[in-house]
């Protein structure tokens, strides 16, 4: 097989969303203040957008602004008011850190386990890098 036929068979195997050159959005939190809590309504769609599971991006907010928060369903209550500014900063960080592929910039990534060390793993560019959080 020569070189322009391994090519071509290669380029069908690129899964579909690599192909695809749209521009990956930072979600932003939708919620309100009722007293001295923070409610975020649109957290599961937060999480689903970012490719994540809720509990990770949950477990990782609460550390981050060191607040007391629970699920309830796809809304999030923080135990205290938290304005929505600050909160999508830390979206922004969790992004970086954990969904977007520090080689190619895309947020075509999976995280895994390998020897007890979490990775990041990109599907577009394959690229492996140890999670530094």
């Amino acid at each position: 097989m020569d070189y322009e036929k391994m090519l071509e068979e290669g380029i069908k195997h690129i899964p579909e969303s690599v192909l695809k050159k749209e521009r990956f959005e930072m979600p932003t939190v939708k919620g309100h203040i009722e007293g001295n809590k923070t409610i975020i309504t649109n957290f599961q769609q937060v999480a689903d957008a970012l490719r994540r599971e809720s509990d990770h991006l949950l477990k990782f907010l609460l550390k981050e602004l060191a607040t007391p928060g629970t699920l309830k369903g796809s809304r999030l209550v923080f135990g205290r008011k938290i304005s929505s500014k600050q909160i999508n900063e830390k979206i922004e960080k969790y992004a970086k850190i954990y969904v977007l592929c520090k080689d190619c910039n895309k947020p075509d990534t999976q995280l895994m386990k390998e020897d007890g060390i979490l990775l990041i793993k990109c599907t577009a560019c394959g690229a492996k890098h140890p999670v530094r959080a």
